[in-house]
Parts: C-alpha cells; sequence; structure tokens
C-alpha cells in the first residue's frame, strides 16, 4: 500500500523533467550566441558578417583571408577563415589570442 502511494506521487513529478540534450549541464556555451560563434561555419561572409557584429563582436584584425573577432563583453575570442565567399573554419579560442 505505502509503494503505491509513493508511486502515486512520483508518477507525475516525471513528467516536469526538462530534457536540455545535456548542453545546459555542460556549461558550454550555446553555438550562435555571444560565446559561441561555431554556428556561423559555412555561411556566406557578407551576410553573417552581421550578424557576428550583432552578438557583441568587433573585428580586431586580419591576416589574408583569416579574421578574428572579439567580444569585449563576454570575452570570447573566434578567428575565422573565409574560402569561396563562405565561412570555412569557426574557432572559438582563449581571449589571449585575440
Amino acid at each position: 500500500m505505502k509503494l503505491a502511494a509513493v508511486a502515486a506521487a512520483i508518477l507525475p513529478l516525471a513528467a516536469c523533467v526538462e530534457d536540455t540534450g545535456g548542453t545546459a549541464s555542460t556549461g558550454a556555451p550555446a553555438v550562435g550566441s555571444s560565446s559561441d560563434l561555431s554556428s556561423f561555419e559555412g555561411a556566406r561572409a557578407g551576410q553573417a558578417e552581421m550578424g557576428i557584429q550583432n552578438l557583441g563582436y568587433q573585428n580586431i584584425r586580419s591576416d589574408g583571408l583569416t579574421s578574428w573577432w572579439f567580444n569585449s563583453s563576454t570575452g570570447a575570442c573566434a578567428r575565422i577563415t573565409t574560402s569561396n565567399g563562405v565561412y570555412s573554419d569557426v574557432t572559438m579560442l582563449p581571449a589571449q589570442d585575440c
């Protein structure tokens, strides 16, 4: 009888569990956020640049087709390489690399 009462009390709570896919529990930044630009890989460079700027990033230096972007409010740094008009490689780096 007690087991049935406990099960009846716990069962409704099981439906309240939110599945976040594990990203929230790891503490990793959301992709395409002000801390992680990796979702921009494959994007057309001319169109994506405004999106990166809207996230608070500034292009701080360039070397050929590679640019370093820094977000001073989050301390995030990204190295973005352009090839054939698209961002072919987006790598998040430590702030000191910017």
